[in-house]
C-alpha cells in the first residue's frame, strides 16, 4: 500500500515538474525538504498525530515552507497533509527523486568488492558502466565485503552482475556436485 501511495504522489509531483519545466528546481527543493524532514522526525510525528486538527497541520506546513520553497512544493506538501499521507512523505519524495534520475538518465550503481578499490579502479568501473548502459551519468555507491574473496558485484536497479570469486567457486561446487561418477 505504501508503495502505491508513494508512486501516486511522487508521480504527480514529477508530472507537474515536467509540465512546468521545473524539474531541476523541484529536485533541489525535494532534496532540501527531505534532508530537513530527516533531521526533524518529530515534525513528521506532529503532522501525523491524530489529535491535531487538520487546519493546524496545514498551517504548520505553510508556516514552515511558504516563501522558502516554490508554491508548487508548498501546495504539494499541503495536499499530502490534507490527504493524511504525511507519514509516507519520505517514500513519496524518494520515488520523485528516482523518477527524476530516470528522466535525466542518471543511474545508481552499487558496487561491492572484496577490497577497497583505488580511484583508478572506480573510474574504470564507472567508464565501463557508461559504455554498456543507456545512462549518461552514475551515482556510485561502493562497499567492501571480504567474503567475496576477489572480484566485484555490481547492482543497478534489479540487474546484478556478479564476477566475484565467491560466486564462481559456488557455481563450480554446484557443477561438480552434478557430476556422477561411473564405475
Amino acid at each position: 500500500m505504501a508503495k502505491l501511495v508513494s508512486k501516486t504522489y511522487g508521480e504527480a509531483l514529477f508530472e507537474v515538474a515536467v509540465e512546468d519545466g521545473t524539474v531541476d528546481t523541484l529536485q533541489e527543493e525535494v532534496e532540501a525538504v527531505s534532508e530537513l524532514l530527516t533531521a526533524n522526525e518529530e515534525y513528521i510525528k506532529l503532522l501525523t498525530h491524530p489529535k491535531l486538527p487538520l487546519e493546524e497541520k496545514v498551517s504548520l506546513v505553510e508556516q514552515a515552507f511558504k516563501g522558502k520553497v516554490s508554491d508548487d512544493m508548498t501546495g504539494f506538501l499541503v495536499a499530502v497533509v490534507e490527504k493524511g499521507r504525511f507519514g509516507e512523505i519520505h517514500a513519496i519524495l524518494s520515488y520523485f527523486m528516482d523518477r527524476v534520475r530516470e528522466y535525466k538518465k542518471i543511474g545508481v550503481a552499487y558496487v561491492t568488492s572484496a577490497t577497497t578499490l583505488s580511484d583508478e579502479e572506480k573510474q574504470a568501473i564507472e567508464k565501463r558502466l557508461l559504455e554498456t548502459t543507456s545512462y549518461v551519468k552514475f551515482l556510485m555507491e561502493y562497499s567492501v565485503d571480504e567474503s567475496l574473496i576477489g572480484g566485484v558485484v555490481i547492482r543497478i536497479g534489479d540487474r546484478v552482475v556478479d564476477s566475484s570469486i565467491k560466486s564462481k567457486l559456488n557455481k563450480m561446487a554446484k557443477d561438480l556436485s552434478q557430476i556422477q561418477l561411473a564405475n
